[in-house]
């Protein structure tokens, strides 16, 4: 599940941390009546002239730190996601007994039985949204540590190779501006590989033949339920 606010957080703490970054490289630098003006936003201190490009969330979290906390989560979530499908189980067999038995079943029979569905199914709908509204601070968490300590691997890659524009691929196109961008441009693996060897963080274990390049930011999915079929109580003779 990756979410539209997780981007959204992402785009913004993006141009949030980069612009931070610039400013204070701008403030270290000595000023003068014959320094020049300073350049204001993240543009402070780009004296390249390549454009390139990153998906800020590939590189969060296909990194070897952001893979291995997405499977921290992952695994603290396992229990709740039980307990949410044994929910969803139950929900649907009282359903099923509902459509089944409603030729037979009295009318007040039928009418105690939804009414237990409609509560179940409002604790249940509860339980989903606190599920997915932790989950998501969670990842927001785990982004934002992340990012603090990316961002100036992005600025320092950019600088020393003449970079003088980076944007961000996260979303695609037409969420994004970016219509079209080749493969050569982008700096998502060079800045991945050298934030992995930095952090010291090694590659967690993946199950499988095949390790995915960049897996996106995904918590357990909650069950799916679908709402009681509407029943008529059998007409009387």
């Amino acid at each position: 599940m990756t979410s539209k606010f997780l981007r959204l957080f992402l785009a913004v703490a993006v141009i949030l941390t980069i612009s931070a970054l610039a400013q204070t490289s701008s403030a270290a630098t000595p000023s003068g009546p014959a320094a020049a003006p300073a350049a204001t936003g993240a543009t402070t201190g780009a004296t390249g002239s390549k454009v390139g490009t990153i998906n800020i969330n590939d590189a969060i979290f296909g990194s070897n730190e952001g893979q291995r906390d997405m499977q921290a989560l992952e695994k603290k979530y396992e229990p709740k996601q039980g307990e949410l499908k044994a929910q969803n189980d139950e929900l649907e067999a009282l359903k099923k007994q509902l459509s089944a038995q409603s030729n037979t079943l009295s009318e007040e029979a039928q009418a105690q039985l939804k009414t237990t569905i409609e509560t179940k199914q409002k604790s249940f709908d509860r339980s989903v949204q606190d599920f997915q509204e932790e989950g998501g601070q969670q990842q927001q968490e785990i982004a934002s540590r992340i990012l603090k300590k990316l961002a100036p691997v992005i600025v320092k890659y950019s600088q020393e190779n003449g970079f003088g524009l980076i944007v961000d691929t996260s979303k695609p196109w037409p969420q994004s501006p970016v219509l079209w961008w080749g493969e050569t441009i982008d700096i998502t693996k060079a800045v991945v590989d050298i934030y992995n060897t930095q952090s010291g963080v090694p590659a967690p274990a993946q199950s499988g033949a095949a390790k995915p390049a960049a897996p996106k930011p995904a918590l357990p999915s909650a069950p799916k339920t679908t709402p009681p079929a509407s029943t008529t109580p059998p007409k009387s003779n």
